[in-house]
């Protein structure tokens, strides 16, 4: 049997890094490429470099992340043009080219209401923000353009690769002695280098649709997740919870029920994400070995 090729958009980034090496670990070869190499923005360039690469799939890891960058009125319709334009072309390329698709998006597309988990295949969507709109528009370019998709919806990343929630407190935490965090926003974070590993367990499969991916571990907040950060790290710093009132308005809203029902992926088959916890003790080891703590 072939060995699996793969094609991995946002390399540069913290998931498209760890899904890199992941395939790298499993022989697997792969060809990662950021935005310096590829506007997915582009369909023509999209269709001529799936086409010269033929790809068994495409992890399409890319995408406009300043949630709050995106409500300026001047960056809403790049926000839109990179997430669901770029999507609806890699699924145009991966449907013209017979590959699969793997596309990332995330809890944003819900309006965050309630506790109950989401469902991957709930429908209820009412986003709250311009991102949110535009990663909702890449999943419904995604699954209206081919059937050999897997849209995975993720919450809270970090990665060694690029900037994220853990490594902000860490600089906050050696510098202040006291930092304010929410406590009324709830979910679970999702370590990109596990996430790797599934998306790379998806890809070996033909067990298409909607799911969900984060570590397990339980829900929590996100003035939850700092208190562990600190202790992992030793820091003494004081965390303050504080509501998303009381913390201030940020430019685009949150959602307050960021949790996510992962039970999909052992119906199908799939070995959940370790517990959160664990990835975090794992990711700042890393970190340490990579000088970046």
């Amino acid at each position: 049997m072939a060995k699996m090729k793969a094609f991995v958009t946002g390399y540069s980034g913290q998931l498209g890094y760890d899904v890199v090496r992941e395939l790298d670990k499993r022989g697997y070869e792969s060809v990662g490429v950021s935005s310096k190499q590829l506007d997915i923005c582009d369909r023509d360039a999209v269709l001529s470099m799936i086409k010269q690469i033929k790809p068994d799939v495409i992890f399409h890891c890319a995408g406009w992340t300043a949630v709050d960058a995106a409500e300026e009125p001047e960056n809403s319709g790049k926000c839109m043009a990179v997430n669901a334009g770029g999507a609806e072309n890699m699924a145009i390329a991966a449907r013209e080219y017979g590959c699969k698709i793997i596309y990332i998006s995330t809890d944003y597309v819900f309006n965050g209401l309630g506790t109950e988990p989401w469902k991957p295949d709930c429908k209820d969507y009412e986003p709250l923000s311009v991102y949110g709109r535009s990663k909702l528009e890449g999943e419904l370019a995604v699954a209206g353009n081919t059937d050999k998709y897997f849209i995975v919806r993720i919450a809270w990343a970090f990665g060694i690769n690029g900037k994220n929630f853990v490594k902000t407190m860490l600089n906050v935490g050696k510098t202040h002695s006291e930092v304010r965090v929410v406590n009324d926003q709830i979910g679970t974070p999702t370590y990109t280098g596990d996430l790797a590993r599934l998306l790379c367990d998806m890809a070996e499969t033909e067990k298409y649709g909607y799911y969900h991916a984060t570590n397990e571990g339980g829900f929590i907040s996100w003035y939850d997740f700092t208190k562990e950060i600190y202790k992992e790290a030793g820091l003494s710093t004081k965390v303050i919870p504080v509501s998303t009132e009381e913390y201030g308005i940020s430019k685009a809203k949150r959602p307050f029920n960021s949790r996510l029902d992962k039970s999909k992926l052992i119906e199908n088959g799939f070995v959940p994400l370790p517990d959160w916890r664990d990835a975090l003790k794992r990711y700042l080891k890393e970190l340490e070995r990579s000088d970046q703590i």
